[in-house]
């Protein structure tokens, strides 16, 4: 407070312009009469510098960094009328025109090569290499000279439910959350979808994403899944959503139609081409001492082409058949362990595989396999 300030009294009608300073913290105020007026200091709030053109604003800080939370103003009008129920607390709300943050936003740089777009999910470990009780920073990463306006969903079965939204400026990134190990059990399947675009100026338009991403629990317990990169000093997972204007590649790829193949499947007919050829690359073998583990994914992107056209008790029914076809070739291989990776979703394919041993496979032996060695949503089957 100066003088030549202009002021406003706080308890009281009335103002006027400072024109001196007594001792005891008393300002002289000059109303529009001419009458100087002594007040105490406390009791008057600058409502216009001689030196500074802009009203003093009154701000609310938001709670947290949240790099997308701004300083939201209030008018002068409208703080005073506050003051009338705490007089106190607004005289602690005030700020000095000098001390006002600078609310002006510079439009991002942009990078030479920047606009082909890339995006990134990053997994960045936050408890160093403790992999049995980790915590992990989840992270959106937009590397190009565009917005990025995202949604992610997780999948379930059939549907999906909308999990984040948000608007990523130009060569940033943003926390997403933070996830412990039994968190990436509602994630294992999260739908991205994005469009790109500038502001205030032309552009070259790029493609819309829309892609499904598997989260694969195994990999997070192992160290070597955490590597270097040019986002963060701490080793970090990425997950491609778009690389170089190529959308990632999802998880199940969906042709034009139903096959023949599976038609056949679904009426219990599996042709000898089938356990040649889809049946391979879903079964797998592992040897744990002299004992070797039969793998099986049953995952419908696993064991069918295309799942097109597929009502989601078409896919559970070919699954099951799939499921009792491998059950039918081992049942004769008494100490045989097979490890059926079902997924956790809403437990259908699980319930259905569980009724089967214990109706149509009684002597079998069955239990939830390892966790850290076949993530979420695998039973262990002992033939017996």
């Amino acid at each position: 407070m100066k003088i030549g300030d202009k002021v406003s009294f706080l308890n009281e009608v009335g103002g006027g312009i400072v024109s001196g300073f007594q001792s005891g913290n008393i300002v002289l105020v000059e109303d529009e009469d001419g009458f100087e007026i002594p007040m105490r200091m406390s009791e008057v709030v600058v409502v216009q510098n001689e030196s500074y053109d802009k009203k003093p604003k009154y701000y609310n800080q938001p709670k947290n960094e949240d790099k997308a939370a701004k300083p939201v103003a209030k008018s002068v009008k409208a703080a005073l009328s506050e003051a009338d129920e705490n007089e106190a607390d607004l005289a602690a709300e005030i700020i000095e025109p000098a001390d006002l943050p600078i609310t002006f936003m510079a439009e991002p740089e942009e990078r030479k090569g920047g606009d082909k777009l890339y995006a990134y999910l990053a997994f960045v470990p936050l408890n160093g290499t403790d992999f049995g009780n980790q915590r992990f920073a989840v992270f959106y990463i937009n590397d190009s000279n565009y917005y990025q306006q995202f949604a992610i969903s997780i999948r379930e079965n059939a549907g999906c439910h909308l999990h984040k939204t948000g608007l990523v400026e130009p060569n940033t990134s943003i926390l997403l959350e933070e996830l412990s190990l039994t968190d990436l059990n509602d994630r294992e399947r999260l739908l991205v979808q994005m469009i790109s675009f500038k502001q205030g100026k032309s552009f070259m338009r790029r493609p819309v994403v829309d892609v499904e991403l598997r989260i694969d629990g195994r990999k997070f317990y192992k160290v070597t899944s955490f590597v270097e990169n040019d986002f963060f000093d701490e080793n970090a997972m990425l997950l491609p959503i778009v690389e170089d204007d190529r959308v990632a590649e999802p998880e199940m790829q969906l042709g034009n139609g139903v096959g023949q193949k599976i038609k056949e499947a679904m009426m219990g007919a599996v042709s000898s081409k089938d356990d040649d050829g889809k049946a391979i690359e879903a079964v797998r073998t592992k040897t744990v001492g002299n004992e070797e583990i039969i793998i099986v994914d049953l995952h419908a992107h696993e064991i069918i082409d295309s799942t097109t056209g597929m009502k989601p008790v078409e896919i559970l029914n070919y699954q099951k058949d799939y499921f009792n076809k491998i059950m039918k070739k081992y049942q004769n291989k008494q100490g045989q362990k097979i490890v059926f990776i079902h997924g956790k979703g809403e437990g259908v394919l699980r319930a259905a595989i569980i009724n089967d041993l214990t109706y149509r496979y009684k002597r079998c032996k069955y239990q939830d396999a390892s966790f850290q060695e076949y993530g979420f949503g695998a039973t262990q089957v002992t033939i017996r």
